[in-house]
């Protein structure tokens, strides 16, 4: 069966639910409508009998180059309904109220929601993976990467402490995490191999081979075992700080988002799309 959901498609191969992101033309950017749309892959996958592992894969030359911060469908004063959380709608309130009930649900709250599928995630990463890209790789439990794939996380160039689903330490290690912020680097796939955060890393035109093989590996497991033993890691990540200081993080990155809009132009620092792409660009 293979069925299309605009921004986000969705096909199933034997026991494997392919959600692929479909904004090739804006780096699969990641606005409001393809949150929603990704929620609603993720869930039909986990109620999917059939289904034992999902991949989330980009289409186009990469896989995501985060959050929508400037193509001319960002839809940030768009209301949708709330899934991840009980925070009002953000489109009635002004400020900080607003923002951070907006990024309670759609970035951090959903990338937690999604993080505890029970069913194994992998993630097939070409190209970009930056910023808002590496939460959507990071709720994944494995990473398979081309050649040619990068990571970054250059927000602090607006003077903002990482992401908002802040996995940095537990992904990359403390030291690692610190030398990825502080410089705003691109980590190049081979890096992230050694480092641990990639699993696998391939030829470009063997990527989507690859990410399916491993995926039908997992799926010869027993289902209940893969769910057990997901949540027993997870758990042991929150046992070693992760959920806690996701929370605290959070609230840095809101002090600074205030900050920015208090002494500068506006709360991102005056970065914009262009501007956070040039950066990265010279960075790499």
């Amino acid at each position: 069966m293979a069925a299309e959901q605009g921004v986000v498609h969705y096909e199933v191969r034997d026991q494997v639910a392919v959600v692929t992101m479909n904004r090739p033309d804006y780096r699969n950017a990641q606005n409001s409508v393809m949150t929603y749309a990704l929620d609603d892959a993720f869930y039909r996958a986990c109620e999917d009998d059939r289904v034992k592992v999902i991949v989330l894969a980009g289409e186009g030359k990469h896989f995501s180059a985060g959050h929508d911060i400037g193509s001319p469908e960002r839809d940030i004063d768009v209301s949708y309904p709330r899934r991840a959380g009980l925070w009002w709608d953000h489109t009635k309130h002004s400020g900080g109220e607003s923002r951070f009930a907006r990024e309670q649900e759609v970035y951090l709250g959903m990338c937690r929601r999604w993080r505890e599928m029970p069913k194994p995630a992998i993630a097939s990463v070409q190209g970009a993976c930056v910023a808002g890209g590496l939460m959507l790789a990071w709720v994944c439990d494995l990473i398979v990467a081309s050649d040619d794939a990068f990571f970054a996380d250059p927000v602090v160039k607006m003077g903002i402490p990482g992401v908002e689903y802040f996995a940095h330490p537990w992904k990359l290690g403390p030291r690692i995490a610190k030398e990825f912020l502080f410089t705003g680097n691109r980590m190049s796939a081979q890096r992230a191999y050694e480092v641990g955060m990639v699993n696998q890393v391939v030829p470009r035109e063997e990527l989507a081979d690859a990410t399916m093989n491993l995926a039908g590996n997992v799926a010869a497991m027993p289902m209940f075992g893969l769910s057990l033993t997901k949540k027993a890691i997870n758990q042991a990540e929150d046992l070693m700080g992760m959920h806690s200081g996701m929370d605290s993080a959070f609230g840095l990155h809101h002090f600074a988002h205030a900050h920015n809009a208090e002494v500068g132009e506006d709360s991102l620092a005056g970065m914009d799309a262009r501007s956070m792409k040039k950066s990265n660009e010279e960075r790499g």
